[in-house]
């Protein structure tokens, strides 16, 4: 019996050990993991901001080309190949075109660009991560069946545009299903995927964009200067 008491610790010592625990931040690094391993991608998105909703169809080939093809409005286009960025607004037959450098490209593609292995990467340098509740895995939505992982990024300097990012993983493909951020202006803008299709072999000549003919150029839209 004496034995027992001596062994006691060990013992403790010895499960503890082989039970990892997983805390946020090491379960944001499987996530940006498996985007490391991801070359490409399609899916369904939907973009919600305020009261107002858009729909389409996104394209991301790594390490920063991205392009969506809307559905709802219609004909609408928004597409960077890692340089420029161009927005098509069918409603006022309007070019929208921007230079961009590697310090605003998170900025100028939005929180769509997250979801990818650069995008994550930002994410970890300047966000915190914690989980919403636990580990396990919760209902999306309060009306849903579907489960994920909820973190809760909070910004590590006043500089970054969102003040609180949630992210929404799906614990079987570690693939991200929902972004949610709110802005330093208090505006909530969520991303949702669906229909996530990976290394599909999407080609560079997608995020080529031939403008309409009739439309209006116009340049340097966000930024007075590239630097």
């Amino acid at each position: 019996m004496k034995y027992l008491f001596l062994l006691l610790p060990l013992m403790l010592v010895t499960t503890a050990n082989a039970q990892e625990i997983i805390t946020a931040e090491r379960y944001l690094e499987t996530v940006s993991d498996k985007y490391s391993g991801i070359r490409d991608y399609e899916a369904r998105i939907a973009i919600r901001s305020g009261s107002s909703e858009m729909q389409g169809n996104v394209s991301y080939l790594s390490p920063s080309f991205l392009r969506i093809d809307f559905t709802r409005p219609a004909e609408q286009v928004i597409v960077f190949n890692g340089e420029l960025l161009t927005v098509y607004l069918p409603e006022y037959r309007a070019v929208l075109n921007q230079n961009i450098t590697p310090s605003r490209r998170s900025s100028a593609s939005g929180g769509a660009s997250f979801a990818s292995s650069q995008g994550l990467s930002l994410l970890r340098r300047n966000y915190v991560a914690s989980f919403v509740s636990s580990p396990d895995p919760v209902r999306l939505d309060e009306n849903s069946n579907e489960e994920v992982v909820k973190l809760r990024l909070a910004r590590r300097s006043i500089s970054e545009g969102f003040r609180e990012i949630i992210l929404s993983i799906s614990p079987a493909t570690k693939l991200i299903r929902r972004i949610e951020g709110r802005t330093i202006a208090d505006v909530n803008v969520r991303f949702d995927f669906t229909n996530i299709r990976t290394n599909v072999g999407i080609p560079e000549l997608r995020f080529l964009y031939d403008s309409p003919a009739s439309a209006y150029m116009y340049n340097n839209f966000l930024f007075r200067d590239t630097d």
